[in-house]
């Protein structure tokens, strides 16, 4: 795909966008974090309802096992099983669109990822804006770091993007964990959320492993070394990701305060 630098114009803004969640049960710091109670209900499900509000198409859980797949339609929701040994998410949706969508008719897929219970409606919307550009390939979205530890926390995986002034979308030319770019200026947070071009995913996860990915340990980068083109949307707030029992109760105080207003 072509990346030369063209208008933002509408025509090349995909029409009919799904939404993938990928949820599986393992994980290393909170056991079974998909189907975590808040407030009465999974954290899955939680994550399937903001996705709906976004209300930008269908939305589908890609589950791993018949447990999360199971809530995910108790509370009304579509899900479809997926392979476990399947080596990451981009992977996980790209198994259940192939699926749900074997002819196609979906021609860009949202991922979010199954972890951000508090997730607002408008940056499931945002991360579609990018893809207004007919060169960008895979969209994803930043904020501005505001914490200086965050600058150098690797666990805090940053983005050099190349803003215009007063600019919300730009290039992203590369993600790192150390503090890049160097120099004056602002640090941005990637947010791990995609809005990807039906036929950018399926060349993406058909990529061999690269070797700044493996260094990074960040797959995005193999997507940048590919040659394919990555933009950002620049959004006010970092979502809540729930790795932890502390990450957890933080997302039950959340939520109780946003149901009692």
């Amino acid at each position: 795909m072509s990346s030369t630098a063209q208008p933002r114009a509408l025509s090349a803004l995909p029409r009919n966008p799904v939404v993938v969640i990928p949820a599986r049960l393992a994980s290393t710091r909170l056991a079974r974090k998909p189907l975590a109670d808040i407030l009465g209900e999974p954290m899955i499900v939680h994550v399937w309802r903001r996705a709906c509000e976004a209300d930008i198409g269908p939305v589908i859980v890609a589950a791993c096992e018949d447990e999360v797949a199971e809530a995910v339609r108790h509370a009304g929701g579509r899900a479809v099983l997926t392979p476990p040994g399947l080596p990451s998410g981009s992977d996980r949706i790209h198994a259940a669109l192939q699926f749900f969508d074997p002819d196609g008719r979906f021609d860009a897929v949202v991922n979010v990822q199954g972890d951000l219970p508090t997730l607002e409606a408008g940056a499931v919307r945002a991360a579609l804006e990018p893809l207004a550009h007919a060169g960008v390939d895979i969209a994803t979205l930043v904020a501005e770091i505001a914490d200086p530890k965050e600058r150098t926390d690797p666990n805090v995986v940053k983005a050099a993007v190349g803003f215009a002034p007063r600019a919300k979308i730009g290039r992203a030319l590369y993600f790192s964990r150390a503090p890049i770019p160097s120099g004056e200026g602002p640090l941005y947070h990637h947010i791990g959320l995609y809005a990807y071009r039906r036929e950018a995913l399926a060349r993406f996860v058909a990529l061999p492993e690269s070797a700044l990915e493996r260094r990074e340990r960040l797959e995005q980068l193999r997507a940048l070394e590919a040659g394919m083109r990555i933009d950002a949307r620049l959004v006010d707030t970092v979502p809540l990701g729930v790795d932890t029992p502390a990450d957890l109760e933080r997302a039950r105080e959340i939520l109780d305060a946003q149901k009692k207003k």
